[in-house]
């Protein structure tokens, strides 16, 4: 019976050390992991990308932060709110959430108009500025996040699809909404992060992404949602909302993985306490490549985590002492 293992290597900037990972065969020879067909993940064999990932959960500085998170994580779950008031809960989480989001995307509400959208009390603006375009794409992926969590383990692109239009479906001409940018168009988001990969090697990077993503039951739950926010945050695979879309995508795959089954982590604020400098480094780090840059990205991811486990605590406690403001219509 043929052998393989699976090494990582810095060869470009494609999917980070995903899709830099090779197969080494006997004898030595190296091949790319996107000289591999999709679609061969069983239970006993995985996709050669979720077997990379899985070797990559394994280095040794990750194994503190990935226990930190999932500590904290569990921690929460078993908070006295979330007995019988997870729903309570999980609203403010999305109030707090959308804030931050919106923050870290450059537009900033107070909470408690935040909450006010949220709650459908308060009227979206006929002529809104670009705040608000961009506020009310991110209320409207935060929402979705919890929509699509139910499928986006199974059918990652299908989840992917509608975190675009819910983000960006006002902005963007309905041709473009849903789906990833081709030849010729452009995107201006992220410019820190590095040169805009080419639109030809989207269909490729999230093919490879949803393979890792429906092989979730074989990596950490925090190693599958970093990489998925990492992912589409660099790769920008469509003209805008990008950002927004990745950290949705990381709310619905922490929830979905069973990591924070209740949703009330507050996860885009774990990256917003960090500082936006940090975000983007981080981000910035993850699309070298490199050994060192997607172990960086990793560890903020964790760290993030557990911020926003400790923003979840801080939203239950308020919840049950009755301190969640009322939105007011």
């Amino acid at each position: 019976m043929t052998s393989c293992r699976v090494v990582a290597c810095g060869c470009g900037r494609r999917m980070a050390s995903l899709v830099h990972a090779t197969i080494v065969v006997p004898g030595g020879a190296c091949r790319p992991l996107l000289a591999y067909r999709w679609g061969v993940s069983t239970s006993t064999t995985p996709h050669p990308a979720v077997a990379a990932l899985a070797q990559i959960a394994t280095w040794p500085e990750l194994a503190e932060p990935i226990a930190a998170a999932r500590e904290a994580l569990t921690a929460l779950r078993w908070h006295q709110a979330l007995r019988r008031r997870i729903p309570e809960c999980a609203a403010e989480s999305r109030v707090q959430g959308a804030q931050a989001s919106g923050e870290l995307e450059g537009a900033r509400l107070p909470i408690e108009v935040v909450r006010e959208y949220l709650a459908g009390v308060r009227d979206w603006p006929q002529d809104p500025d670009p705040v608000d375009a961009v506020m009310k794409g991110v209320i409207a992926a935060t929402v979705a996040s919890e929509d699509v969590r139910s499928v986006v383990l199974s059918a990652p692109s299908q989840a992917l699809a509608r975190l675009h239009v819910a983000a960006a479906g006002e902005r963007v001409d309905a041709d473009s909404v849903g789906r990833p940018r081709q030849d010729g168009e452009v995107c201006g988001e992220f410019v820190e992060v590095g040169p805009l990969p080419p639109a030809r090697e989207i269909p490729e990077r999230l093919a490879l992404l949803a393979e890792v993503i429906r092989g979730h039951g074989q990596v950490p739950g925090v190693v599958v949602s970093a990489v998925a926010h990492a992912e589409v945050a660099t790769l920008r695979p469509f003209t805008v909302g990008n950002g927004v879309v990745a950290r949705a995508l990381d709310r619905g795959l922490v929830q979905a993985t069973g990591l924070d089954p209740t949703g009330v982590a507050v996860t885009e604020l774990g990256h917003f306490r960090q500082g936006m400098p940090a975000y983007v480094g981080a981000l910035t780090a993850y699309a070298t490549g490199t050994r060192d840059g997607v172990r960086l990205w990793l560890e903020h991811s964790c760290a993030a985590l557990v911020a926003a486990a400790q923003d979840g605590q801080a939203v239950a406690d308020a919840v049950l002492a009755g301190r969640v403001p009322r939105a007011r219509g």
